[in-house]
């Protein structure tokens, strides 16, 4: 006997449901637009509003063979940098031409043509820079960063991408002086009691010269990523410029060679003629003509569905609080107008004031300084190890034992 349904059984279909992270896989687009569209107001899958940037944090002097180095983490995004210091000599460098100049440029004439020719300084010895390749940073992504960058493959494109305008930016914005990497030799003064009138002296042989150069090495390696490399490297190699330290060099020239003192508290610090900070943005729009939406500090989500990005470098002359817009990069869409590019210029003011506080008061691992307790008993313990040592040597060879070595 059939068995009707009941009259009061709902025939009604169920709508489904499907958890965040579901929806998010079948449908992104769709996801980040509900998202933005929200009732309650434009909202980020992270929680985030459009133009809310993640707050970054630095820590400096964590490699302990590095020059200077610094680790910078922005939300789920990490980067490691480390810079190491080597000497090029100028006579390795084929047709390199030194200049022959004194240290202390000459000051006469005009404000005008002090301004004059402090600019042409500038270029001359930016083009030099980047003729002579004193600046090299390499980026890597292949460390498992992220599952597109699994460890052991070969240099991806965007790693190479990222490298090349990290070196474009560094010359572009001037960010090291040429001079920090200068080598000079200095001859010593001859004085006029001591000449004699048949001396036949050069006068070229008087004038200071550049003998070499500091060529910086700039290793960043991403940890995790998620969204904004560029940013991320950026800030990481900033951070680890800034806790440069050079050992004090010299130019012998009875050697001929180049001599540094290995003494910590002789070195110096890498001096930044600027510090200028990049702030990258995302387009995302629905359909040709319709909505957008700026997204300050994309993540990889959001960078995986949206097609025109922006970056745009500022800094801030502290001397006449003026603003610098040092470069703007923009690739793919046509949804950003001059208008936009105001507004984004503004958002990216206030993210190098975000920057610039986290460098300043960026953490780190305390220095070594000469002549602490760590260095102290280091010295004890050499000295005592070769005293041993040649204590051993002289009763081999029947030798009265000496007194205790002088450090």
């Amino acid at each position: 006997m059939a068995i009707n349904p009941s009259p009061t059984a709902s025939t009604t279909p169920q709508p489904l449901s499907f958890p965040a992270l579901t929806f998010a896989k079948l449908s992104p687009h769709a996801f980040l637009h509900a998202h933005l569209t929200s009732p309650a107001g434009p909202t980020r899958p992270s929680h985030r509003t459009p133009s809310q940037s993640r707050r970054p944090t630095v820590h400096t002097g964590s490699l302990t063979h590095a020059n200077g180095s610094a680790v910078v983490r922005i939300g789920d995004t990490a980067a490691v940098c480390g810079v190491r210091a080597e000497i090029l000599l100028a006579k390795d460098v084929a047709g390199y031409q030194p200049p022959r100049r004194s240290v202390q440029e000459s000051t006469n004439g005009n404000e005008g043509d002090k301004h004059a020719t402090k600019r042409r300084k500038l270029r001359e010895d930016s083009a030099e820079m980047a003729s002579l390749n004193l600046l090299v940073p390499n980026l890597e992504l292949a460390t498992g960063c992220s599952p597109a960058h699994m460890p052991g493959g070969p240099p991806s494109t965007l790693a190479q991408t990222l490298s090349q305008r990290l070196l474009t930016l560094m010359h572009t914005s001037r960010l090291v002086d040429l001079d920090e990497l200068r080598i000079w030799y200095h001859p010593p003064k001859i004085n006029p009691p001591d000449k004699m009138e048949e001396d036949d002296v050069d006068e070229e042989d008087t004038k200071s010269s550049v003998k070499a150069f500091w060529t910086l090495y700039i290793d960043i390696l991403f940890i995790s990523l998620d969204g904004n490399p560029f940013d991320a490297a950026w800030g990481a190699m900033l951070a680890a410029v800034q806790d440069v330290r050079l050992p004090k060099a010299w130019w012998d020239a009875d050697k001929d060679m180049v001599l540094c003192d290995d003494d910590a508290s002789m070195s110096k610090p890498l001096t930044l003629s600027r510090v200028p900070v990049a702030a990258s943005f995302a387009v995302f729009a629905v359909g040709k003509a319709g909505a957008k939406w700026i997204l300050a500090d994309p993540d990889a989500f959001e960078e995986s569905i949206c097609e025109e990005t922006i970056t745009i470098v500022v800094q801030k002359q502290i001397q006449n609080l003026v603003w610098d817009v040092v470069a703007i990069e923009k690739t793919g869409g046509f949804g950003v107008g001059v208008k936009d590019i105001r507004q984004l210029v503004e958002m990216a003011q206030e993210r190098w004031k975000d920057w610039s506080e986290v460098l300043s008061n960026r953490g780190g691992a305390p220095k070594k300084q000469s002549g602490s307790n760590e260095e102290m008993s280091e010295k004890a313990r050499i000295k005592a190890e070769t005293e041993e040592r040649v204590r051993i040597k002289m009763e081999k060879l029947g030798m009265p034992p000496l007194k205790s070595i002088k450090t």
